[in-house]
């Protein structure tokens, strides 16, 4: 079986995936946790990810889907970063292959967290290993030329949406991952500014013994980038690319995620987005909130919009299925860790989760 993890950080997101075979995905790190008050209920991001690694502090692939503070807080004190050698004491933790999208190569502007990240992500694609871009705008060409560097060098390194990453498959690892977005196409306007709308959006297909199981993890983007995607994905025929049992939702339940109107009872989607949850959700399929718990009122005008999560809920009723947001899970009193194993019945929610890990080593061949 496979693992898959989301931690209760508050509006934040970090996803761990554990395959059967050992290797592992880290998408997103975002540290919240504040150890000087007694009252945090966030999680210790770094020390349940040590637990879980144990002596192996090595991760095969760590993806940021963007330089947001919530996708990559703290990311500069615990990865062992070969841009600059005060990240590199022996206690840090080893990334193979960093996946960043286009966007964190080329923002300018960029300081704390991410600055520190867009550093290496640039020295990596510089040097031209251990890391793979997604999509490939004009502007990332004219950052290799103006570096005497041939674009044709590094398209080893770009992946462009309506693809497969290369660094798994399914035969050998059980799962592949399809990537949806940013579009290249994004590097032609003013949409190339905007973080959110061009990070990771991606579908991961699990196998085990014949049995699929499909996730969707969607970052921060707003629901004019589902509407492309779903708008391309529909026009290429691979619908089956959208269809998910579990669903990471965007950007905290936050109703720009759906619509561009909150709703005063529940946000009505946008007819594509409609589409991907309503049409592409899978029986008995399960939805994540990577946030705060859900409030009752509107005096907080940032996600979790409870509008939003009583869209969602609906949709987990309509297919039988399961609403979970990370930090009322399994209390809001006291939340932990959502752990879901893959197996060849399909995804499971681990009720005793602190028991589940796979402890096979990570192999040391390959990507």
């Amino acid at each position: 079986m496979h693992i898959v993890r989301f931690f209760p950080i508050g509006n934040a997101d970090t996803c761990l995936i554990e395959l059967d075979n050992g290797r592992r995905i880290l998408f997103d790190f975002a540290d919240m946790h504040c150890p000087d008050d007694p009252e945090d209920k966030r999680c210790d991001l770094e020390k349940e990810l040590r637990d879980i690694l144990g002596d192996d502090k090595v991760i095969d692939v760590v993806a940021f889907s963007h330089l947001d503070k919530d996708h990559c807080n703290r990311a500069k004190e615990v990865f062992y970063l070969e841009h600059a050698q005060k990240y590199q004491d022996d206690d840090r933790i080893k990334i193979k292959t960093l996946w960043v999208p286009a966007h964190a190569v080329l923002e300018e502007g960029i300081t704390g967290q991410g600055r520190t990240l867009r550093a290496e992500a640039r020295y990596r694609f510089l040097k031209g290993e251990g890391v793979r871009v997604f999509s490939r705008p004009q502007e990332l060409d004219d950052f290799l030329t103006e570096r005497d560097i041939e674009p044709a060098k590094r398209r080893n390194l770009i992946s462009d949406a309506g693809t497969l990453c290369p660094e798994f498959n399914r035969k050998d690892d059980g799962v592949e991952f399809f990537v949806h977005s940013p579009f290249g196409k994004r590097g032609q306007d003013e949409i190339v500014r905007i973080r959110n709308n061009d990070a990771l959006f991606m579908q991961a297909t699990f196998e085990v013994d014949g049995q699929q199981t499909k996730m969707i993890l969607s970052a921060d983007v707003d629901y004019d980038v589902i509407d492309d995607i779903v708008e391309v994905t529909k026009f290429h025929g691979h619908e089956s690319r959208l269809e998910w049992d579990i669903n990471n939702v965007p950007h905290h339940c936050s109703y720009l995620s759906l619509s561009s109107e909150k709703g005063d009872d529940k946000t009505e989607p946008t007819e594509n987005s409609k589409w991907l949850y309503e049409k592409c959700g899978q029986a008995g399929g399960l939805l994540v909130s990577t946030s705060k718990e859900i409030p009752n009122d509107d005096e907080d005008k940032q996600p979790p919009h409870r509008q939003a999560a009583a869209y969602y809920k609906g949709v987990a009723s309509d297919l039988n299925g399961e609403w979970v947001v990370s930090m009322m899970h399994p209390t809001k009193a006291k939340p932990e860790p959502l752990v879901i194993e893959i197996k060849k019945t399909g995804y499971e929610i681990r009720r005793e989760a602190r028991d589940i890990v796979i402890a096979t080593a990570s192999p040391r061949a390959g990507v």
